[in-house]
């Protein structure tokens, strides 16, 4: 039976449609209030149905339905079958499974907070999704200033005889040792949770009221740590943005869209004041309407949300739809447990925040969820802001791809012209740098898919040279490189080391020398030597830019060429590397060597004040003061410095 044969069989009843192609797999899913009506639609002229639409349409063989008792069961089901089947022609939160997330380890007696991919119903809390990864572990640095939390794995801290190095500098109050009860413990624990809703005002009132009692009962060493947090967080929330009039708690969405790239920036507001921001990128959405993309989001984005507050502000939407997504949220919150936090937590008056309905259920007020797409007003102003915000992150995201397109284009490129079984992924660069010889240090620089890698960048003192020889400098660095990576791999292989602690073990896919013939040649020696002769290796000569190659003639390639550029790009930056680090050497021996000769400057002063001074010109600016005040000093060697260095009698010396 054809599709559309399938369609006078159709219920006029709410539910779940699904499209699947040949082989069974699962193209699309969607919700309709009326089957019959809704995916009828879909096989209309041809030319009136997004392009995306039209190429599903081909693609599907079948059709599946399932009928719901109404519309919000339709949406929970729709919700659920597009998180399992992620289906390729719905619109998707882009890496949806990788968006990391805080975990509170409520479920422990003595919780922890980290970082997590995973979320599983376990009985912890989990907060996010975040997109930032570097935001969110800056969140966490601030969690452990504020309220130290334990960080080890034991599960039972009973076992544990003594607390670990966090104990002594105060980022853990060691359950382990007995040195915090777990009743003090899990409050510190519920403030950081307070935290991460937004409810800054509601620890403030905690940390007051704690405080005083301290001081009431003469515990005046914690009434001052109580004290020195609340001055802690006192400065954290100064630098948050007052959002809106009322104290309500709200999160706001907008959309910015380009072809088939869509941006949602939110913004959460907690108790009037703007405590976070997220951006989120959605594939698929080009041909679909505004309202359809936000609607998307939402469903995507609050199935697994932690937290959901009692309103929601869009810049766009279907009015019947969002009732029936504030419905099903609404069911949400009761499942979760959330709605009771959801209450009147963050308002000191014990009021219900603005803006947030009521009804009564069982005796007990309970929070609704309302979804508005506001036209005037604050709420308006606000909604404009994100909005303004959304389009800036989807033009960043823009250059962005465009960037990286270039990139793997170049890497293509250059795979082509120097022939390369494929784009290399970790491209390495060595560079010598020397004055006649003195000083001499090599820079090894790193690109992983077209991009620099400073965490890779490793740098090489060579003191077995006896003066100018590139070709045995060159030689020297390898050896030492290769030599670590083999024995690392060795160590990692037996368990000694791990992949995080080692420095060399990555082997390049392609290695290029900052010089000529020469050079090549001592590079490919040492590989062979190494057993890594499979390794491509190329040298590029600077103001011909020509590329030499093992065995071939010297390739020239238009100044314009994107192979030739990535290959500039990280020579460049190996020669600025390996010079960097040749000025810093011999600026430390000029420095030294000035130092040698001030008489009772012994080693160990000229040790202290070579690693206060980088260099002779920042020694020459310091002062009498400054120089006395170093380690090992007094004020006779400071003057005896100072004197040297200014050609100078310094009076009162």
């Amino acid at each position: 039976m054809s599709l559309q044969d399938k369609l006078p069989y159709l219920p006029a009843a709410p539910g779940v449609y699904i499209f699947r192609d040949g082989n069974g797999g699962v193209l699309y899913v969607g919700k309709a209030v009326s089957l019959r009506q809704r995916v009828r639609s879909y096989f209309q002229d041809p030319a009136r149905l997004p392009p995306k639409t039209r190429v599903m349409l081909q693609r599907a063989a079948d059709l599946e339905y399932i009928v719901t008792d109404n519309e919000v069961e339709a949406l929970i089901l729709e919700a659920n079958l597009i998180k399992e089947h992620r289906p390729r022609y719905n619109v998707l939160l882009r890496d949806d499974k990788s968006y990391p997330y805080l975990k509170v380890t409520i479920n422990e007696d003595y919780p922890r907070v980290f970082v997590t991919r995973t979320v599983s119903r376990d009985g912890a809390r989990y907060f996010g999704p975040y997109t930032a990864v570097r935001d969110l572990r800056e969140t966490l640095e601030v969690l452990r200033s504020l309220f130290p939390f334990r960080t080890c794995k034991h599960k039972d801290l009973s076992k544990v005889e003594r607390p670990c190095l966090n104990y002594h500098i105060k980022r853990c109050p060691a359950p382990c040792g007995g040195r915090i009860g777990r009743e003090e413990y899990r409050r510190n624990m519920e403030q950081i949770c307070l935290f991460l809703e937004g409810r800054q005002e509601e620890i403030l009132k905690q940390l007051r009221g704690q405080m005083q009692a301290a001081a009431a009962a003469l515990q005046f060493e914690k009434a001052a740590l109580l004290r020195d947090r609340l001055r802690a967080l006192e400065s954290v929330l100064e630098k948050q943005k007052v959002a809106a009039a009322g104290r309500g708690d709200r999160d706001v969405l907008a959309l910015a869209r380009s072809g088939d790239l869509s941006c949602v920036a939110l913004f959460f507001v907690r108790g009037g004041k703007l405590v976070g921001r997220e951006n989120f990128f959605l594939e698929g959405t080009e041909g679909l309407e505004r309202a359809e993309v936000l609607t998307a989001f939402l469903k995507q984005y609050y199935g697994r949300a932690e937290f959901i507050p009692p309103l929601i502000l869009l810049s766009d939407g279907d009015k019947r739809e969002l009732t029936a997504v504030a419905g099903w949220l609404t069911l949400l919150q009761k499942k979760s447990g959330t709605m009771d936090r959801a209450g009147a937590a963050g308002q000191p008056d014990g009021k219900p925040p603005e803006g947030r309905p009521e009804e009564q259920g069982g005796g007990k007020k309970r929070a609704l969820v309302q979804i508005k797409v506001p036209q005037k007003g604050e709420d308006k102003q606000l909604v404009d802001m994100v909005a303004h915000n959304a389009l800036l992150a989807l033009r960043e995201e823009e250059l962005a791809r465009t960037g990286r397109k270039r990139k793997e284009q170049a890497l293509e490129r250059l795979a082509a012209v120097l022939g390369l079984p494929g784009p290399p992924h970790r491209l390495e660069c060595y560079d010598i740098s020397h004055t006649a010889g003195q000083e001499t240090v090599a820079s090894l620089v790193v690109m992983l898919d077209g991009r620099p890698a400073p965490r890779e960048y490793r740098k090489f003192h060579l003191r077995t040279l006896s003066g100018p020889d590139d070709f045995a400098a060159m030689a020297e660095v390898l050896t030492r490189r290769f030599d670590r990576a083999r024995e690392e791999r060795q160590l990692i292989n037996t368990g000694q080391l791990s992949t995080k602690e080692a420095k060399f073990h990555q082997l390049p896919d392609l290695v290029l020398i900052d010089g000529g013939a020469g050079q090549l040649g001592a590079a490919r020696q040492v590989l062979q030597q190494q057993g890594l002769a499979h390794i491509p290796v190329f040298a590029l000569a600077k103001k011909e830019e020509l590329i030499y190659r093992p065995q071939d003639e010297p390739l020239r390639l238009q100044r314009d060429d994107p192979a030739l550029q990535l290959l500039q790009t990280l020579r460049d930056e190996a020669h600025r590397f390996a010079v960097s680090y040749h000025r810093q050497r011999r600026t430390r021996r000029s420095l030294k060597s000035v130092l040698e000769e001030i008489p009772g400057i012994g080693p160990v002063r000229r040790r202290a004040l070579q690693k206060a001074f980088p260099g002779l010109e920042e020694l020459q600016k310091a002062s009498l003061e400054q120089l006395a005040a170093l380690p090992g000093m007094n004020r006779s060697a400071a003057a005896a410095v100072y004197r040297f260095l200014h050609g100078e009698e310094k009076e009162g010396v």
